[in-house]
């Protein structure tokens, strides 16, 4: 597991909504109903509104979801606490961590607060192989979102037995949406044998693999971009070189934490003429999930189809 760039600030504002919460004891003034909003809703507290998202396409109308991180110009491993946040924690029904490393400060935000039962965390529920080089950007790998869309609906039935049909429906329309992604990743894979990719960061290289793109970066660059870290001499100049070898596909952009030494790859892949894919880490404004891996998986279709194209 990589070193992250978390910082957490809580401030005696949160400091007091701890206490207010706590005195609370998870009801909301409008129902006095634990882990419920207004119209007895499910109350939903989720690290990213990636997470915030899917939970959304899950409980619809039946669920009041807080993302604590929820702007794309904000760097999800550099994170300040709100009031509103460490609240919306106190009264959650279920909470959802990504896990991994990746999102610290979401159990030191529930710690004493929220109980651990009531979170998931998709790290673990993912089932991939969490060694040494884990990749925590789990939110990339669809089939372990497909998994998190079960989740959720066993644990929204659970807590509301009612409505668990439309549940289980809304998580079978979810799946099935990542169904065709999942095909069109597969066409990719089939379409472009041997097709290869450099990353800034490991950031979607799950989505990279379900295309069959192969990782030609030198692990010591994005391992120090990852971690905040100066990229050595050596190794930048080898990255940018690579980029007009004639080895690559495309360039896999993590926009968020963009810098001099990212840039500087940017710019050796533009003159090169090798396509640049953006990527993020939380939702583009106005999109939802699917919307946003549709948009993924469209864009490395562009770029791959391109690669072809002007290929000597």
């Amino acid at each position: 597991m990589h070193l992250r760039r978390t910082a957490l600030t809580l401030g005696l504002a949160v400091a007091a909504s701890l206490a207010l919460g706590a005195c609370g004891g998870g009801t909301t003034a409008a129902t006095g109903t634990q882990g419920s909003q207004g119209g007895g809703r499910i109350a939903v507290v989720a690290s990213t509104d990636v997470y915030g998202s899917i939970a959304e396409a899950i409980g619809g109308d039946d669920v009041a979801v807080h993302s604590i991180i929820n702007s794309a110009a904000a760097d999800p491993h550099s994170y300040e606490a709100t009031a509103q946040d460490k609240l919306a924690v106190s009264k959650a029904a279920v909470g959802i961590e990504n896990g991994g490393g990746y999102d610290d400060f979401f159990g030191r935000l529930a710690s004493g607060v929220l109980d651990p039962a009531k979170v998931v965390n998709v790290s673990e529920l993912s089932g991939l192989d969490k060694g040494a080089d884990f990749n925590e950007h789990v939110w990339y790998s669809l089939p372990t979102m497909a998994k998190l869309a079960d989740e959720l609906a066993e644990r929204f039935s659970s807590l509301d037995a009612a409505r668990a049909a439309t549940f289980k429906a809304n998580a079978s329309a979810f799946k099935g949406r990542l169904d065709g992604l999942e095909g069109k990743l597969a066409a990719l894979k089939s379409a472009h044998p041997g097709a290869t990719a450099a990353i800034t960061e490991p950031v979607p290289v799950y989505l990279l693999q379900a295309a069959g793109l192969a990782n030609k970066t030198p692990a010591a660059f994005s391992t120090a971009i990852e971690n905040g870290s100066d990229v050595p001499t050596t190794v930048l100049r080898d990255t940018v070189a690579l980029m007009a070898s004639g080895t690559v596909d495309l360039l896999a952009y993590n926009e968020q934490t963009e810098g001099p030494q990212t840039l500087e790859v940017k710019k050796a892949a533009q003159a090169a003429g090798v396509p640049v894919v953006d990527f993020s880490e939380t939702l583009p404004a106005g999109d939802s999930y699917l919307e946003w891996m549709a948009a993924n998986t469209a864009h490395l279709t562009g770029a791959l189809d391109h690669a072809k194209a002007t290929a000597p």
